[in-house]
């Protein structure tokens, strides 16, 4: 049960999604840091044209979702639920309730050692906080 603090600056938001999801499910607690600077790669356009039909998917009966937030921690904790095999049940549902995403650095977890999951920076790519402006 130890405490992993993941840097999410210039990370493909998939890469550290898979690794945060995997130690959620062994049991560690984890904390992603820098939500806003995650990388979603591909074009811009095509990004942005894809959240906003997500988000307006079920135009009959709004009220039954899908309900996709537009703040950039709850972006990549989604993108993280969607690595848990079976979130919906007890296993998966503890392993969602120890991930914790935040946007920039807070203060009490300024002198801890962040963890940078190696990553190449895509071509093509637009942060999660300038799709959480956008869209």
């Amino acid at each position: 049960m130890a405490k992993i603090y993941l840097d999410g600056e210039n990370i493909v938001r998939g890469r550290i999604a898979s690794y945060a999801a995997k130690a959620a499910l062994g049991g560690d607690e984890v904390f992603v840091l820098n939500c806003e600077k995650v990388l979603i790669s591909g074009t811009e356009e095509e990004i942005i044209n894809d959240f906003k039909t997500l988000r307006r998917m079920n135009t009959i009966k709004p009220e039954k979702g899908p309900f996709l937030s537009r703040t950039p921690e709850r972006i990549v904790k989604r993108c993280i639920r969607g690595m848990v095999p079976d979130f919906r049940r007890a296993r998966g549902k503890v392993a969602i309730n120890k991930v914790k995403c935040y946007v920039g650095i807070p203060a009490e977890f300024a002198k801890e050692k962040l963890i940078k999951i190696k990553s190449n920076i895509p071509k093509k790519y637009i942060t999660v906080g300038k799709l959480s402006r956008l869209a």
